[in-house]
């Protein structure tokens, strides 16, 4: 189901989906195409991205290919996933200490992260995304 999903290949295509991706919750799936567990999760966010369209943008991005992300969120399980909302990563805290999401019930919990931040857009505090600068806007 990966091929329903829009990808990000590059740093600057990464980049740009977080700047540009404005009141909505960004969904960055890293992985790898043939991996089973990024198609299991691949198959659930495919759909569930048209009931989430209006709140949430998800895309699949290769571990392989963004390094530099890959390295800054610390993914070291695959598929994990990582949440932006205007530009800013969101931290989601479900008692372990990673930021990134692996998989388990996610039709519930992609529901949760993207309906919160739509709904309460002052509740997520600014962090620094490598390579990414916040418009004044923000």
């Amino acid at each position: 189901m990966s091929f329903l999903l829009p990808k990000l290949s590059s740093k600057k295509e990464v980049d740009q989906a977080i700047k540009s991706t404005a009141e909505k919750v960004l969904v960055l799936r890293f992985g790898r195409d043939d991996d089973p567990g990024c198609l299991q999760l691949d198959d659930t966010l495919a759909k569930t991205s048209s009931d989430l369209s209006k709140m949430a943008a998800i895309y699949l991005v290769d571990v392989d290919k963004t390094p530099v992300y890959t390295q800054y969120f610390d993914i070291s399980y695959i598929p994990s996933t990582v949440f932006f909302f205007n530009g800013q990563h969101m931290k989601v805290d479900y008692g372990f200490p990673r930021t990134s999401l692996t998989f388990w019930d996610w039709k519930v919990t992609l529901v949760e992260v993207t309906f919160l931040p739509v709904n309460s857009a002052d509740c997520f505090p600014a962090s620094a995304t490598p390579g990414v600068q916040k418009s004044a806007s923000h």
